[in-house]
Parts: C-alpha cells; sequence; structure tokens
C-alpha cells in the first residue's frame, strides 16, 4: 500500500495521539509519567518504518531509512523503559509538574502527552521525504548519513553505557561522571542523538522539498539546548552534586565534544 505523505501524516498523527490518550490513562494508575518519553521515542521510530513501508520512493532507501529510523526509536525506548521507568522512581521534571500543578496534574499531564503526539508528527518529516525519494539507487549522501548515523548511534549507546557503569559503582554515589565520552562533553549522549537527526536530514535533503527536513535537527538542537535537554538535567545535577558538578561545568563543553580545561588555580 502507497500513501501520500499527507496521508502518512494522517496515520501517524491519529496513531501517536491514540497511543498518547491510552497511556495518559496509564499513569493516572501508576503515577508514573515516564512512560511518555519511552512512547515518544518508540512512536518515531515506528513513523519511520511507516513511512518506509508505504512510502512511494526507491525500495534501497526506504528500507535504509526504515531501518536506521527504526533501531534508533527501538533502542531509545528500551534503554528509556529499562533504565528508568522500570527501575523507579519517577524522573524528577514529572515529580517537579506532580508538585507544581497538584491536584490539576492529569489534566496538564494529558495535554503534554497529546503534545508529544504533536512532536511526533512535527518531527517525522525526514523519514517521509526520504521514503518518497524515487532516485534510483543508493547515492554518496545516503552513504554519507549512515555514516553519520552509525557514528550517532555508536556514541550514544556507549555514553549510556559508561554513564550506567559509573552510576552502579558504590563509590560514585554523589561524584559527577567524568569518564569516558563524559570527560569532552557534559552530555555526549544529546550529541550523538543530535548526530542521528543531521543523519536523517541528510538522507532526505535531496527529495522534493527535502530542505524542510532541516528543520527536525535545528528543532532538536533547540530542545536539547534551550528547553527539555540541558537545562533541567543540569539543574537537577547542580541540586545533588553541588560544588563538584560546578566544576565539572567549568572545565567541560556542555555539548559538543572538546579538550578539557585545565582547572584555573
Amino acid at each position: 500500500m502507497t500513501l501520500t505523505i499527507q496521508e502518512q501524516l494522517l496515520c501517524i498523527g491519529a496513531g501517536s495521539s491514540l497511543v498518547m490518550l491510552l497511556l495518559w490513562a496509564l499513569q493516572i494508575r501508576t503515577k508514573d509519567a515516564g512512560v511518555v518519553d519511552v512512547a515518544w521515542s518508540a512512536l518515531l521510530g515506528s513513523s519511520a518504518i511507516f513511512a518506509a513501508i508505504t512510502g512511494p520512493g526507491e525500495l534501497e532507501r526506504r528500507i535504509l531509512i526504515g531501518i536506521m529510523g527504526g533501531v534508533w526509536g527501538l533502542r531509545l525506548a528500551l534503554h528509556l523503559l529499562f533504565d528508568r521507568v522500570l527501575k523507579g522512581p519517577e524522573d524528577g521534571r514529572y515529580l517537579h509538574m506532580r508538585e507544581l500543578y497538584g491536584p490539576r496534574i492529569n489534566m496538564i499531564f494529558f495535554w503534554f502527552f497529546q503534545a508529544q503526539a504533536l512532536l511526533v508528527i512535527i518531527l517525522c518529516p525526514p523519514f517521509l521525504l526520504a521514503s518518497s525519494d524515487a532516485l534510483a539507487g543508493l547515492t554518496l549522501t545516503d552513504f554519507a548519513a549512515l555514516a553519520l548515523w552509525l557514528i550517532g548511534i555508536g556514541g550514544e549507546s556507549l555514553a549510556d553505557r559508561q554513564l550506567a557503569n559509573f552510576k552502579a559503582r558504590p563509590q560514585s554515589k554523589g561524584a559527577v561522571c567524568n569518564v569516558g565520552l563524559w570527560q569532552f562533553s557534559r552530555h555526549p549522549n544529546y550529541f550523538f542523538e543530535w548526530l542521528m537527526w543531521c543523519s536523517y536530514a541528510l538522507i532526505a535533503f535531496p527529495a522534493h522539498r527535502g530542505y524542510l527536513a532541516l528543520a527536525s535537527p535545528a528543532l532538536i538542537l533547540l530542545f536539547i539546548l534551550k528547553v527539555t535537554g540541558i537545562p533541567p538535567t543540569e539543574a537537577r545535577a547542580l541540586k545533588s552534586r553541588g560544588d563538584a558538578y560546578r566544576a565539572y561545568q567549568k572545565s567541560t563543553s556542555a555539548f559538543f565534544p572538546w579538550f578539557s580545561k585545565a582547572p584555573k588555580s
């Protein structure tokens, strides 16, 4: 079954909204809104697979973007599920929202969950555009995008594993993770996540109106740097680790990996 991009967006939007509605009802019972992050990742990965199956473009390119987006979404969703939701407690962001809004929180969460469904629609165009590109065979652009994606998913997976190993050590309680990739960036997982979104935009760029795909990595970068990524993460780190994290902030790049600065005497 081949669909137009408009039809694909309609299906993705309706499906995402329904899934978020069901998970919103679930969090009322479990008191853990962290499932929204799992669903967001899984829905975006699923949108890549759906685009690959229903798109009118070159089969090889559709398979490539379906694998790239699907593997990313599944890996991130499983990581969030097992590392955060199932381990508990509820993520600090959502605990703070519960304290802030009190008895109104379920209605606030309803709109928050639906906003994540809307975000799936806003961010999925690179998958749709790449799957609509009828240019025969894979090109140098496709292989460059794949190489960038491999760096991204490899780096993000390594950063997540290094952080998990650090947290598992008893002596790490209250300490700052500055080992491995975390020596070069305070948020290497976010950086490599963004690289993958750049790879999706790159593979979609040659398609008709492919320039629209550039909006997705731009939005992801905005969210990471200014909204839901680094600011609340660092606020919690400063609260729990204090001066140790302040020193880490002074010596280590916030986002783009770079060599650590020597501490000033």
